[in-house]
C-alpha cells in the first residue's frame, strides 16, 4: 500500500481552557466560588482586590489639612522639634511621648475567621458522658454505665438488649450478675434528658412519668396506661381504655393529654447544632409594584489587574521574567472575564425565573406554575445543561424566605380545562386540605384525589400518596384523633 500526504478541511468544537474555566466557575456554589477566588489571588500576582480609592482632589485636601493642623500645633505649643536629651527627675518617657497601644488578644481574635472560633457541638453521647463523670459510682459500676452509654442510639433508646450487655461485660467481670447491670441501667435512666436509655416506647414514657412530681394530676392513671394498655392508645380504642381504667371521656382526655406532653424521642433534645449557612446569590424585592432581581454584592470581592505589575511588561522582551508576567496577565484577564460572564448568566436566569413565577411571589406555593429547564433555556438562548449548572446550589433571597433556584422547577399535571398545574402547587393544595380536615375523620388519599378532581386537577390516588409521603405527612389512619 502506497503512503501519501493529504490535506483535509474540517470543523469541530473544542473545549478551550478559557471555556472550561468559565463552565467550572458557573457551576460553583457561593462558598466554593469564594475559595476559588482566594486561590486565584494567591497564585496570580496580577490579580488584586479593587479597594475603594479616594478621590485625588479629596486626598490632596486631606493632606493640606493635616499639614496645616500639624503646623498649628507646633506654633501654638512652641513645640520641640527634637527629643530632649534629659528629662525631669520624676517623669518618664511615657509621660512625654505616647506609646503605641498594645495588641490585645481580643483584637486579634476579631480578625480571625468565625468558623475557626466555633466550638465542637455537643452530642447526646458527650452529654451522657459528662453526667457519668459527675456521678459517684464504683469502678465496676462506672464501666457498666460506660457500656450502657455507648449502646444508646441518637434517638435516646438502648440499642443493645440488656442480656447482650450482660454477656459482654462478663468477660471483664467474672462474678457480675445481671441484676447489677439492671441496677446501673436504672441509674443511667435518671440522667438528662428524661426517658434516655429506655428499652422501648412504653419504657420511655414510664421513665418520664415517674420523674414527675407526685402531685401531678392523672400521673397514676397515665402510668397504668403506658405499662399495660399502650397498644389500645395506638389504635384509638376509646371504649377499651375507658373500661380498663374506669374513666369517663373527660377524664380519659386528661390522661392522654398528659401522655402527649411527653417526648417519645428524648435523644432529639440533645443533638449537635451544626448549621450550614446559606449565602444568597441574588435578592428579589418588590419596587413600585414590580419584582426586581439584583446580585448579592458580597458573594465575591471586586477584582482587578494590578496596574503596577502590568506596566512592567515589555512586549519586545522575551526574558523568563517578562514571559511569566505576560502569562499571569493573560490568566488574570481570562479569570475576570469568566467571573463577569458567570454573574451575567446568573442574573439573567434569575430574572427569567422571577418573571415566569411572578404569581408565586405574590400568592405563595399554590400559585406555582410548572416550569422545566427548556423553558428558561429558550428564553435566555442557552443550552439546558448551562441552565442546570446555573440553578445548582444557587439561592435566591425573597420576602418569603430563601429558595434554591431548582425549587422553582417542577413537573406539571393536566387540568380539566386543558391547562397545567405544577407539582409544587398540588402539594400545597394537599397540605391545605389535610390541615383543615376534621381530626376525628381525616381525609383519605382517594378522597383528596376526588376533591382535587372537582377543582379541575386530574391527579390519581397514588400520586396524592406520593406527594403526601414526600411532605412527611402520615396516612389517614395515623392522623385520626378520637380523643
Amino acid at each position: 500500500m502506497k503512503q501519501s500526504l493529504q490535506l483535509k478541511l474540517g470543523q469541530h468544537l473544542t473545549m478551550t481552557p478559557q471555556l472550561q474555566q468559565a463552565i467550572r466557575l458557573l457551576q460553583l456554589s457561593t462558598l466554593d466560588l469564594q475559595q476559588e477566588i482566594q486561590e486565584a489571588l494567591d497564585s496570580n500576582l496580577m490579580l488584586e482586590v479593587a479597594e475603594d480609592q479616594p478621590d485625588p482632589k479629596e486626598k490632596a485636601q486631606e493632606k493640606q489639612s493635616e499639614e496645616g493642623s500639624a503646623l498649628e500645633e507646633v506654633t501654638n505649643e512652641g513645640a520641640q522639634a527634637e527629643i530632649p536629651d534629659e528629662l525631669p527627675t520624676d517623669s518618664t518617657w511615657e509621660d512625654v511621648y505616647d506609646s503605641m497601644p498594645p495588641t490585645t488578644p481580643a483584637a486579634a481574635s476579631d480578625q480571625s475567621d468565625y468558623e475557626v472560633q466555633r466550638s465542637k457541638a455537643e452530642t447526646l453521647h458527650d452529654h451522657l458522658l459528662w453526667q457519668l463523670e459527675m456521678s459517684t459510682l464504683s469502678s465496676q459500676d462506672r464501666a457498666i454505665a460506660l457500656a450502657i452509654v455507648d449502646s444508646i442510639g441518637e434517638d435516646g433508646y438502648l440499642a443493645t438488649p440488656i442480656e447482650e450487655l450482660f454477656l459482654g461485660l462478663q468477660n471483664d467481670f467474672e462474678e457480675l450478675e445481671e441484676e447489677e447491670v439492671i441496677s446501673v441501667l436504672h441509674q443511667v435512666q435518671n440522667f438528662d434528658p428524661p426517658g434516655v436509655a429506655a428499652t422501648d416506647l412504653g419504657d420511655c414514657l414510664r421513665i418520664q412519668l415517674q420523674q414527675l412530681s407526685d402531685g401531678t394530676p392523672w400521673k397514676d392513671e397515665a402510668l397504668e396506661l403506658v405499662e399495660h394498655y399502650l397498644e389500645h392508645l395506638a389504635s384509638q380504642d376509646q371504649k377499651r381504655l375507658k373500661r380498663a381504667l374506669s374513666l369517663d371521656d373527660e377524664q380519659l382526655s386528661e390522661v392522654i393529654a398528659l401522655i402527649r406532653s411527653l417526648d417519645p424521642r428524648p435523644g432529639s433534645q440533645i443533638k449537635p447544632d451544626d448549621s450550614q449557612y446559606v449565602i444568597p446569590d441574588v435578592f428579589v424585592t418588590k419596587q413600585k409594584g414590580k419584582w426586581t432581581v439584583t446580585l448579592n454584592p458580597d458573594i465575591a470581592p471586586k477584582l482587578r489587574v494590578n496596574p503596577y505589575y502590568s506596566g512592567m511588561i515589555n512586549r519586545a522582551d522575551n526574558s523568563p521574567d517578562n514571559v511569566c508576567l505576560k502569562n499571569h496577565l493573560q490568566e488574570a484577564r481570562w479569570f475576570l472575564k469568566s467571573l463577569h460572564s458567570r454573574h451575567e448568566t446568573l442574573l439573567k436566569v434569575a430574572q427569567r425565573i422571577v418573571a415566569f413565577q411572578k404569581d408565586f411571589f405574590d400568592h405563595g406555593d399554590i400559585a406555582m406554575k410548572p416550569l422545566v429547564l427548556r423553558d428558561i433555556a429558550e428564553e435566555v438562548e442557552m443550552h439546558e445543561s448551562t441552565i442546570s449548572r446555573v440553578t445548582t446550589q444557587k439561592y435566591m433571597h425573597t420576602p418569603n424566605g430563601i429558595y434554591e433556584f431548582k425549587y422553582f422547577f417542577s413537573s406539571h399535571v393536566s387540568t380539566a380545562t386543558g391547562g397545567e398545574c405544577s407539582a409544587t402547587a398540588i402539594r400545597a393544595f394537599i397540605a391545605e386540605l389535610i390541615e383543615s380536615e376534621k381530626k376525628e375523620k381525616p381525609l383519605s388519599d382517594s378522597k383528596i384525589a376526588v376533591i382535587l378532581t372537582d377543582r379541575g386537577i386530574n391527579v390519581a390516588r397514588r400520586t396524592v400518596a406520593k406527594y403526601r409521603e414526600a411532605m412527611s405527612i402520615p396516612p389517614s389512619n395515623q392522623r385520626k384523633r378520637i380523643l
